[in-house]
């Protein structure tokens, strides 16, 4: 079980750190999505913080188990949140989104199977 988990904690992790790094440097994918849901690009960086913070807590998960825990919920709300915006802006584009959130997701359920 342990393998699991740290294949799927360590493939979640660098998606979403890959992710928080495109927010910083304005990359233009996370622009044009912004533009797209009509999310101000002033929240790019408190977004990419908060994918930051979870791709990071997710790696502290195994030193202190609660936070990895804490972290993989946390990006599971964040993307149901990201959800919900893609429907307010009737975007119906969930290719990306169902791979961030499935990761996600996986990350929650093997934190939980393993602790």
């Amino acid at each position: 079980m342990f393998a699991v988990y740290l294949v799927i904690t360590l493939l979640t992790s660098a998606v979403v750190g890959l992710a928080a790094i495109a927010n910083f440097i304005g990359h233009e994918y996370p622009k044009k999505q912004a533009e797209q849901l009509r999310v101000p690009r002033s929240w790019m960086l408190p977004l990419g913080v908060m994918l930051a913070a979870g791709s990071l807590g997710l790696l502290a998960g195994f030193a202190v188990p609660v936070l990895g825990l804490l972290a993989a919920a946390g990006l599971v709300l964040y993307f149901l949140g990201a959800f919900c915006v893609h429907l307010r802006a009737r975007d119906h584009h969930f290719g990306a989104w169902s791979v961030f959130f499935t990761l996600a997701a996986a990350a929650l359920a093997a934190n939980v199977a393993y602790y």
